[in-house]
């Protein structure tokens, strides 16, 4: 019994060694002087597609987890109540144009009377002065003459306002056009549909949100350095990033932030060893052609570890020179 148990501890030994030799042999080497690193997450601006005014939803178009381009029409709300009211408002809009024309042609006729009218007053005044025509008829011309110019301009006062009754449906016409198109709801940015949060036939109020698309044109992580590290960076310095997911892969990424303000504050930053603790946040954002490039594969929520050079002088180690998954095709 001795016996096994001797060899059993000596078994059990050399595993222990083997695995601290190996362990000791394949470690990650420690990163070199002027680089830091910090962990983090991807993440994504979310796109709220809402409705600007209050109606039933008419049919919905996508559908959770497909990618969506920048513009394409997302959903289509109810208008056959506004279609009405255009109908209605072409309506009015011809009746107002019937209108004008009656008006404008009344003005024609008095204009023409008128015109006639003064011709005969001329001759009637003219005869008066000679003793050939009574002055009755010359005060008859004259009342005419002051009708007619009375008419002529109310007959320009009622084409101006028929005009402007004319324009007035215009505008509510090109009003209602407006709400219909505004009731084709799109997306503001290329990504993918994150959430759809209604159904067809669903009435939503002023306001109501039909889908969140995931703007995977601007996808970042966001890490915390001290401020030794963070006081070095500039923007659009080069960052890699490596993600647990695939940790055979390293991403090259850009700073694209960096907080003027720590997040971490301690209570006391009066000595050296304080203000060291202070925690910046920075910001890496992912370049856009690779984000294009590999659209299907982009995921957010992925956590990793984010590498920068605090000293840019120096290159990247070998372990985190970019190598980037295959393209699917």
């Amino acid at each position: 019994m001795q016996k096994y148990l001797r060899i059993s501890i000596i078994v059990l030994l050399v595993a222990a060694v083997s695995a601290g030799a190996y362990y000791w042999f394949n470690r990650e080497p420690e990163l070199p002087e002027g680089i830091a690193s910090g962990n983090g997450r991807l993440e994504a601006d979310e796109i709220q597609v809402a409705t600007k005014y209050p109606g039933r939803v008419k049919e919905v178009l996508i559908r959770e987890g497909e990618m969506v381009e920048k513009g394409q029409v997302i959903a289509r709300m109810d208008t056959s109540e506004l279609d009405a009211q255009i109908l209605e408002a072409d309506a009015q809009i011809r009746r107002m144009e019937e209108m004008s024309a009656q008006a404008a042609a009344g003005v024609t006729q008095a204009q023409t009377e008128l015109a006639l009218t003064q011709k005969q007053l001329g001759r009637d005044s003219f005869l008066y002065s000679r003793g050939h025509a009574p002055r009755e008829q010359v005060d008859m011309r004259k009342a005419k003459r002051d009708t007619l110019v009375a008419a002529v301009n109310q007959g320009r006062a009622g084409v101006g306002a028929a005009q402007a009754a004319v324009a007035a449906a215009k505008a509510a016409r090109t009003r209602l056009n407006t709400l219909v198109r505004d009731d084709d709801l799109v997306s503001t940015a290329s990504g993918r549909v994150l959430y759809r949060l209604v159904e067809d036939g669903e009435v939503v109020g002023s306001g109501g949100r039909v889908a969140t698309i995931l703007d995977i044109s601007n996808v970042y992580m966001t890490i915390f350095l001290p401020a030794a590290d963070a006081g070095t960076l500039k923007i659009g310095d080069d960052a890699r990033i490596v993600l647990d997911a695939l940790p055979d892969y390293v991403i090259p990424s850009t700073i694209s932030f960096v907080s003027p303000q720590a997040q971490f504050t301690p209570n006391q930053v009066e000595t050296a060893n304080e203000r060291e603790k202070l925690m910046f946040r920075v910001k890496l954002s992912l370049p856009q052609k690779l984000l294009k490039d590999h659209a299907d594969q982009v995921k957010t929520g992925l956590r990793g570890v984010a590498y920068v050079r605090t000293d840019p002088a120096i290159d990247w180690p070998r372990k985190l020179a970019v190598k980037l998954p295959d393209r699917k095709q």
